[in-house]
């Protein structure tokens, strides 16, 4: 019997309880809109976080001292830069390069007339154009000035959990180069807000060259960070900057942590993923194994007039890939809507994004279009309608023609 005979004579049998037929299409649909929009948005998340760490702290390439700790900010000066001013030029002179600055990095405590709290003293050059995200996101006072002595920016969610604003006085508190604590006055000059509450809770900027006489480092840095035009470059920039006595960090090696995290969630999402298509599956097999038992007289008609088993077959696995095609056309529409939704109005973290320990998330995210991702969805989708839809086949394929016709 020609194939497209048995198109027909599948199609026929799916158009005979039209109910059953378009709730299991669209428990096709459903499921892959939902695995989709799902994708979509985790692939946003992840992508947003990458993003951050690369814009907020890393950079996509850093030159540090050899002997710099990768656990801890140490202020030694065997570990810090000397002369990062030669690198920055030889840097910026790289047409792969958009900036590239010093930074010098101490943990400190910030301490007020009520409390206390750990937070991170950035030395910044304030000149440079890789702090134009932080310039952009003054929400109140205004950004350093190089010659100022006494100023700091301080992110907005924490100046509002200890009840401060612009112009007020704070201390920070520094062990400094030669392991000896050191405090000073500062007042806050604005207040940003990045996006990330985790940096905004816990990150001050300063001046380079006060953070440097702070801190009794002299004119040394703890790295020297550089932001590229494409990040795929990164790997080319770091080889051209590496020298002696200095260990140079491309993004991906700055964020080891963050993307070993990404694998291993990743793994749990496969799984989900697998869940959902499972709950397809057996809706599916329910689905033709309901259609077989309610045409087992007409299963024996065909096979006593001639069709053979693998044609039974063979018409089954047609009626699961007309119901699984329509359903996975039906949920890519459905899907590609929902992220597209997504990454125009994204999705509020609110808090969730400030418990999320180190991971750097947006207080708003957006999904992202992976198209990759979405196809492969859409095939293991058909794979495990097809795998799910075998049992019946078999089932149908095995009925005995005379038991089949004596079956009311």
């Amino acid at each position: 019997m020609a194939w497209t005979k048995l198109w027909v004579i599948a199609y026929r049998d799916l158009t005979r309880n039209r109910r059953r037929t378009f709730f299991t299409l669209l428990a096709v649909a459903l499921g892959l809109a939902l695995l989709i929009t799902l994708n979509g948005y985790i692939a946003g998340v992840l992508e947003d976080s990458l993003q951050n760490s690369i814009r907020l702290q890393t950079g996509h390439v850093q030159v540090r001292a050899a002997s710099f700790p990768n656990d801890k900010r140490s202020l030694q000066w065997k570990d810090l830069v000397e002369r990062p001013e030669t690198i920055v030029a030889q840097a910026q002179a790289m047409p792969e390069v958009l900036a590239a600055a010093p930074v010098l990095w101490a943990d400190a405590i910030l301490n007020t007339s009520d409390e206390s709290m750990g937070i991170q003293i950035n030395g910044i050059d304030v000149s440079s154009q890789l702090y134009d995200p932080i310039r952009s996101a003054i929400v109140a006072g205004a950004f350093l000035e190089a010659d100022d002595r006494s100023g700091v920016l301080v992110g907005r969610r924490l100046a509002e959990s200890l009840g401060l604003g612009v112009g007020d006085a704070i201390r920070l508190t520094t062990i400094n180069a030669n392991g000896e604590p050191e405090e000073a006055p500062f007042v806050i000059r604005g207040l940003f807000t990045s996006g990330v509450l985790v940096y905004d809770e816990a990150t001050i900027f300063m001046p380079l060259a006060k953070a440097q006489s702070f801190t009794l480092t002299g004119s040394r840095a703890s790295t020297v960070m550089v932001q590229l035009h494409r990040q795929d470059d990164a790997d080319a920039v770091a080889a051209a900057l590496a020298q002696p006595g200095l260990q140079v960090l491309t993004w991906r090696d700055l964020n080891a942590v963050f993307l070993d995290t990404i694998g291993a969630a990743m793994s749990f999402y496969i799984i989900f993923d697998a869940i959902v298509m499972l709950i397809v599956a057996v809706i599916i097999s329910n689905t033709l194994l309901m259609a077989v038992f309610e045409r087992i007289r007409e299963i024996g008609i065909l096979a006593s007039l001639g069709m053979k088993r693998g044609q039974i077959m063979r018409m089954m696995l047609f009626e699961a890939s007309i119901i699984a095609l329509a359903g996975i056309a039906v949920g890519i529409v459905l899907g590609l809507l929902g992220v597209y939704f997504l990454t125009q109005n994204g999705f509020v973290m609110g808090e969730m994004a400030a418990a999320a320990g180190n991971m750097p998330i947006s207080n708003v995210v957006y999904a992202r279009f992976v198209p990759d991702t979405f196809a492969w969805l859409a095939v293991w989708t058909f794979i495990v309608a097809l795998v799910a839809s075998l049992y019946p086949a078999w089932f149908a394929a095995r009925l005995e023609p005379v038991r089949a016709l004596h079956t009311s």
